[in-house]
């Protein structure tokens, strides 16, 4: 059996004609009660949003005390939140709406790259590096170096786009992590007038998302992993193309297939090609005996208006 959206019910709980006359009263009353919006958009929302938790509960039954856990859940995670850690954005990501509003939000474009979710550790105001400079700013880790091109979709240099770059260090933390506002891991620099672009960053390396809040005892509580597959963070920006925010991710990491976030895309899937000490790198820069890796990663833009086209 089920309910009015189409959405099955438990059969030890399925409510009687009388009982379910109740439901259907309250949801379509709740929905009415918004009729007078005058914003279009902002209705759809409102009332799609009535209609869909009401099925929820409905659906499992909800009980009052699970009432309660949630609203404790809730008011917990804003209790945690503040300009440096945003809980509700873990929840998102967890729970995969962030990712889904990533693909309702970037649909395909010819050969764009794909976007996937932005995280919780971006920060404004990142320092300005050179073309072959260094995100790194002291962070512990295996040197990498990343160059690439930025491109549009009809193969055309894009000259000047930012690109913003932030990771984590090897010990699976961010620079906004460690409370002492230290600036390391990330940065920002352009495209050359060939659109191409280069990097020392840091070879990604799995880590945790913070678990030490609701969120990651709702992860425990479930079962699931608080781990990301390893990866490194970017946004590229340039005028007349859409905003990319994306990551690369490394080849043979065995989280691949289990990020906590949902946000591997088999594209974004990149090699990390390790050098052994001694390695010339490309711009002469010496290591003292250390081991490096490389990536390539090409960017391609759609234009604006892919956001709009039908």
């Amino acid at each position: 059996m089920t309910d009015m959206t189409g959405s099955p019910l438990t059969s030890a709980n399925v409510p009687g004609a009388e009982q379910a006359a109740v439901e259907d009263t309250l949801t379509r009353n709740v929905e009415r009660s918004f009729e007078n919006c005058s914003d279009p958009r902002l209705l759809q929302l409102m009332q799609a949003l009535v209609r869909h938790l009401h099925a929820f509960i409905r659906e499992v039954r909800l009980t009052e005390d699970e009432w309660n856990s949630a609203i404790a859940f809730l008011t917990a995670a804003g209790h945690i939140t503040d300009d440096k850690r945003q809980e509700f954005i873990l929840l998102s990501d967890v729970l995969g709406a962030s990712m889904q509003t990533i693909n309702v939000n970037n649909r395909a474009w010819k050969n764009a790259t794909e976007a996937t979710v932005f995280g919780p550790f971006f920060a404004e105001d990142a320092p300005e590096i050179p073309n072959g400079g260094d995100i790194a700013g002291g962070a512990p880790g295996q040197p990498c170096w990343v160059e690439g091109t930025v491109t549009d979709t009809e193969g055309r240099p894009v000259p000047g786009a930012r690109i913003e770059v932030w990771e984590a260090d090897e010990e699976g933390l961010y620079d906004v992590q460690y409370g002492d506002d230290r600036v390391a891991g990330r940065a920002h620099l352009y495209a050359d007038d060939d659109g191409q672009y280069s990097f020392w960053g840091l070879t990604p390396t799995p880590y945790p998302i913070p678990h030490d809040g609701p969120v990651g005892r709702m992860l425990e509580a479930t079962g699931r992993s608080p781990m990301r597959a390893s990866h490194l963070h970017f946004m590229v920006t340039a005028p007349g193309l859409r905003t990319l925010v994306t990551h690369i991710f490394v080849a043979g990491d065995t989280l691949l297939q289990h990020d906590s976030v949902f946000g591997v895309k088999d594209s974004l899937i990149k090699a990390f090609d390790q050098q052994a000490a001694g390695t010339p790198t490309p711009d002469g820069r010496e290591f003292n005996g250390e081991t490096w890796a490389r990536t390539r990663f090409d960017i391609v833009l759609a234009p604006a208006e892919a956001d709009t086209a039908v």
